[in-house]
């Protein structure tokens, strides 16, 4: 069995860098490849776990998008409601 020498901390920052855009294709090839069933058990669980780290990335990119086209707005009853953003040139 064969160690990878690429770090938990350095894929992390690597996949932190990427785009929503870059990590969402490099998770469809992950999958895909998963559900061929071709890779030796070792690789399909790197594959798997860097995976579910592209899948939490993913997730945290559009939690930000959403947050930058809503405003929280909290109500005197302190209720909370969200409403689109509204930019400068509406």
């Amino acid at each position: 069995m064969t160690k990878s020498a690429t770090s938990p901390e350095k894929i992390s920052k690597e996949i932190a860098a990427l785009s929503f855009e870059a990590a969402m294709k490099e998770l469809e090839a992950i999958v895909r490849a998963l559900e061929s069933g071709n890779s030796d058990l070792d690789k399909a669980i790197a594959d798997y776990q860097r995976g579910n780290a592209l899948k939490e990335h993913c997730l945290a990119k559009l939690n930000e998008a959403k947050l930058k086209v809503e405003q929280i707005q909290m109500k005197a009853d302190g209720s909370i409601t969200t409403t689109e953003f509204a930019t400068a040139a509406e």
